[in-house]
């Protein structure tokens, strides 16, 4: 029976997690929050996109209207989308790209026999650029 307390001794001390599981336990937790944390980093920009894109075809389809109200004339380029607020919005107000930057607005347009080109600069707000920095174009949105 002497022997039963040392059995519990050294169970007791087994019980807890030593110094180096717990550091190693911490880093795998921070390995993983990495993994996580550049996954949804990046699908946050392809839903940007994506909404920018949404709102660009219902910006065409309000451009639509506008054109039939208007004897199949579009907005130029010095009237802008503020010309057509009223077909966007209920509020008449211009929508913003995903990333709360102005569209660009073309009529007639420059790229082809198109009657007018809505652009977004993409996430960084500049001419060209790659990924969610690239510029999305009304003409190009396909590719």
């Amino acid at each position: 029976m002497s022997s039963l307390p040392s059995k519990l001794r050294r169970r007791a001390r087994r019980a807890g997690m030593t110094l180096m599981e717990i550091m190693i336990v911490i880093a795998i937790l921070g390995v993983l929050m990495t993994v996580v944390v550049v996954n949804l980093a990046g699908a946050q920009d392809d839903a940007n996109v994506e909404l920018t894109k949404t709102q660009m075809k219902k910006m065409e389809e309000a451009l639509m209207m506008y054109s039939l109200k208007h004897k199949n004339k579009y907005p130029s380029t010095s009237e802008g989308l503020a010309a057509a607020s009223k077909y966007f919005n209920a509020d008449g107000t211009v929508p913003t790209d995903a990333w709360g930057n102005d569209f660009m607005y073309f009529s007639p347009g420059t790229h082809g026999d198109h009657a007018y080109e809505i652009v977004s600069l993409g996430k960084d707000g500049k001419e060209g650029g790659e990924e969610a920095n690239a510029d999305i174009q009304s003409w190009n949105m396909n590719k």
